[in-house]
């Protein structure tokens, strides 16, 4: 009896050894990952070395390695000194095949972020039928790409311009099958139709604010799901309630608009500020801060020139980059180190209110926004990462703003944002330690470093370095033109 144990251990073994790597992009029944170290994805401490196996996109078995032996898959990835964690969710991201309507691939930003370990996607603003049908593709894995959420513009044209209107348009997104709502600032009449309708509706909404009538108070009482960047935050604390704008201050002149929100943290008043942030806990209002997308703001020369952009740039994105107030976020015109000063002081606030948000038991996502403001799709999540830490969070706690809180967002806690059996087979396999130093997440694009070896999407393996090369030969190609 013990001999016949003996023998089926040893042909257990025999299959792992032959079970074949995977091939990019390819689906499989069975894949397994052998001899991971493990971050789940719920802020507790890293499990390993453990074996994982996804079965038809779902995770079926996470073991220790040196326990019980899982059967083989039919392909197999061994993480030997590597770590594994859940896809990364990015839940402020644009769906982009043109920039100032000057085409772009739209698979160089697909590719990016699968190469950045990205799973899944919330789409704030985009085309919606295109974007439908890329969702669509995306789930038969017609196309390599994140799971997509859409997320259609309530404000885009025809604009509602009051409640019926607003409950009328709600309906028409649930008709076409949307997974949720993105606002823009908009009068509190319409914002009260919206939310009431959408509640009935079961659609989340992400409200974007604006220097306008609406604050987070609004978003309190009106049950926002989420409030993007940080518009309407500390509007709602400020003494007065009005920002200390010039007189020749005018909204609509971006660089007008960004100059003076570097402006806007120091004047809330922080004990009104404390309330807000508690209004928002109490209310269940998520708050994704997208710190990444402004940082060029406070540190224009660094934005500018990221290593990255040297091979990787698309020239449609570099030219949109461009100062340029026809372009939404091209608003360096006379930048100066006063404004950067002021940006610096601003990011000091209201990281300081962010991390007493997370303190208090606030709900923090992370996305990114990226294809404005010298952000690359993928790498501004990442970084994104990067000052979530900088905010005083642990490592643990960022990669579990950036998955299992994504999820909770989004309404998928019980499917996405962990590495646990009965989730969603989306995982990543990362060269490096991610605790210990983030940027290693970062496409490997040199001889060395770390980079996210695989992202296994549904249970379909993509290859990293694989997918990085297909952008460097796009963007040559473009370039060459």
């Amino acid at each position: 009896m013990r001999f016949g144990w003996i023998l089926l251990l040893s042909a257990g073994l025999a299959c792992a050894q032959t079970a074949p790597k995977p091939e990019s992009g390819k689906r499989y029944g069975r894949v397994v990952i052998r001899n991971a170290m493990v971050i789940e994805g719920n802020g507790a401490p890293v499990s390993g070395p453990m074996d994982i196996a996804i079965v038809n996109g779902t995770i079926t078995d996470v073991v220790p390695a040196r326990g019980r032996r899982i059967p083989a898959g039919d392909a197999e990835i061994d993480a030997a000194g590597k770590y594994v964690m859940p896809g990364l969710i990015n839940v402020h991201a644009h769906v982009q095949d043109e920039r100032a309507g000057i085409p772009q691939p739209l698979d160089y930003e697909l590719k990016i972020w699968l190469a950045c370990g990205i799973t899944s996607v919330r789409d704030v603003g985009s085309d919606m039928k295109k974007t439908l049908q890329l969702r669509a593709d995306s789930a038969a894995g017609k196309v390599a790409s994140p799971r997509i959420f859409v997320y259609p513009m309530f404000n885009n044209a025809p604009t509602p311009k009051n409640a019926e209107e607003a409950r009328a348009k709600v309906r028409q997104f649930k008709a076409a099958g949307v997974d949720g709502i993105k606002i823009v600032g908009t009068y509190r009449d319409v914002m009260e139709g919206l939310l009431e309708e959408a509640h009935k509706a079961g659609l989340p909404v992400a409200h974007h604010g604006g220097v306008g009538e609406t604050t987070a108070w609004d978003d309190i009482r009106l049950g926002t799901t989420s409030i993007e960047h940080w518009y309407g935050i500390p509007d709602a604390a400020i003494d007065g309630g009005v920002q200390n704008f010039p007189a020749s201050y005018n909204y609509l002149d971006e660089a007008d608009r960004f100059r003076y929100a570097g402006h806007l943290w120091r004047e809330a008043n922080p004990k009104r500020l404390l309330d807000v942030l508690d209004g928002m806990i109490k209310a269940s209002v998520a708050w994704v801060p997208t710190l990444d997308i402004y940082e060029a703001s406070r540190d224009l020369q660094r934005a500018q020139t990221q290593p990255i952009f040297k091979d990787y740039l698309h020239p449609t994105l570099e030219k949109y980059f461009e100062p340029n107030l026809a372009n939404h976020g091209s608003y360096f015109v006379n930048w100066t180190t006063t404004d950067e000063v002021f940006w610096r002081e601003n990011y000091r606030i209201e990281m300081d209110a962010l991390k007493e948000f997370g303190k208090r038991g606030g709900l923090i996502g992370c996305g990114d926004d990226a294809g404005f403001i010298y952000q690359m799709y993928g790498i501004g999540l990442i970084r994104e990462m990067e000052l979530h830490q900088e905010a005083g969070f642990h490592p643990l706690k960022v990669v579990q703003h950036c998955t299992e809180n994504n999820a909770r967002i989004l309404g998928q806690q019980m499917k996405l944002g962990r590495v646990r059996a009965g989730w969603a087979g989306d995982v990543i396999v990362v060269n490096g330690n991610p605790l210990e130093d983030f940027k290693v997440l970062y496409p490997k694009i040199g001889p060395t470093g770390g980079g996210v070896e695989w992202t296994v999407k549904d249970g379909i393996p993509y290859h990293g370095p694989t997918l990085m090369k297909d952008v460097k030969d796009m963007v040559a190609k473009a370039r060459a033109k």
